[in-house]
């Protein structure tokens, strides 16, 4: 070293060099540690502590110091401060959990009328009652202080995550129904080809509630330059609802459906209606569909009787619609021809719907389902051999 220091020179790796390098130069490290790398990177180049000290502006001692514990400890430990703390933290454990088991109740529970925490709330009522709950450490806490607790969990009372509780004791037996059936659908198409099967199964459902809404005003062109999107007046005019009633064919995709005002047992025996005079007279169709009471009703029973041998009911278990395929053929649907949708009447409503499905029965795509590791058990093993032979 020059000067005739007795402190040893900095080695530096090319990654440590290229590290500190990186630091120095970032725009996002704490100043402090790019501080230091410019020290540690000085003294690995040569220069001296007292021209180091003039060139960052900090005293020989502190320069000193941190090229003192780059030779002890490493370069990259000189970059961070020792964690230190200069007294005990005066919240203790017993006290945190306090607040979280507050956290973990609701407000009305304990004499408020709300149903979740606010941040707020909570650290308000730690400080009321923290010196009686035997917590006087919590008697000035801060939102901030609750905040901390929470974090370490973590904990978030004021957000609320939904589940769906499982009702169907059977929905594991009826779930693998589906998935047989949708094997058994999966080996036909592999099979057949472009031949129709002799059990076409077909995947129905119902999208209620669809709102046939009317401008107030005309909508305006985008113009080049000036206006990027389409204009929309704010206000608007309802002009009722109705109901898409669709079968899916799983084996090439062909959409069959109607569009009523609204969903009953006479609205589904047309579609079955429609249904049976689509498909050849010799096959069978096999249908996945809920619970919905159109589907089961009496009206419905005594119009399946006068067709005996023709339809057959797959049942998807309670709340277990995310199970049925016909559902992304509504996700397509609604992501396409009925975004954004308005119209001037029910009727054109209910024309553009079938002008949509048309086009895509004008272009089909087969929905397929993948996901089959739930069909894991030795039972399952048994179908699967009955299916494929």
């Amino acid at each position: 070293m020059s000067g005739g220091s007795k402190r040893s020179g900095l080695k530096l790796s090319a990654e440590e060099a290229a590290h500190l390098q990186r630091i120095r130069d970032s725009r996002t490290a704490p100043w402090r540690e790019a501080q230091r790398a410019r020290i540690l990177l000085r003294y690995h180049s040569g220069e001296t502590i007292a021209q180091i000290a003039r060139a960052v502006g900090m005293t020989r001692k502190s320069v000193g110091k941190w090229i003192g514990k780059a030779l002890i400890m490493g370069a990259a430990a000189a970059l961070k401060d020792a964690y230190h703390r200069p007294k005990g933290p005066s919240i203790g454990d017993d006290a945190k959990a306090w607040v979280v088991h507050l956290a973990c109740s609701k407000p009305k529970d304990l004499g408020y009328a709300a149903e979740v925490w606010t941040r707020s709330a909570l650290a308000r009522h730690v400080r009321t009652h923290a010196v009686e709950a035997g917590y006087p450490s919590l008697a000035k806490a801060a939102k901030a202080t609750v905040q901390r607790i929470l974090a370490e969990q973590p904990l978030h009372p004021e957000k609320i995550k939904y589940y769906l509780e499982r009702r169907d004791p059977d929905f594991e037996i009826r779930m693998r129904e589906i998935l047989l059936v949708y094997l058994d659908v999966a080996l036909q198409n592999h099979a057949g080809g472009a031949l129709t099967p002799v059990v076409v199964t077909v995947s129905v459902d119902e999208k209620p509630g669809l709102q046939a809404i009317a401008n107030t005003a005309p909508d305006l062109a985008p113009v080049p330059g000036e206006h990027t999107s389409i204009g929309r007046d704010h206000e608007y005019k309802r002009l009722g609802t109705c109901s898409i009633l669709a079968a899916l064919d799983l084996h090439n995709g062909h959409v069959t459906a109607r569009v009523e005002r609204r969903h009953r047992s006479r609205e589904f025996v047309g579609l079955l209606k429609d249904l049976d005079s689509y498909y050849p007279a010799e096959c069978k169709i096999r249908l996945i569909l809920d619970n919905h009471s159109a589907h089961i009703s009496k009206e419905t029973q005594a119009f399946l009787a006068t067709r005996p041998n023709r339809f057959q009911y797959v049942l998807t278990p309670k709340h277990g619609s995310w199970l049925n395929i016909v559902e992304t053929l509504f996700g397509k649907m609604a992501r396409t021809f009925l975004r954004k949708i308005r119209v001037q009447s029910w009727q054109e409503l209910r024309d553009r719907i079938l002008q949509g499905i048309a086009e895509i029965n004008a272009d089909p795509v087969v929905h397929r389902w993948k996901k089959f590791e739930a069909l894991t058990t030795d039972e399952t093993r048994v179908c699967f051999s009955e299916t494929i032979y």
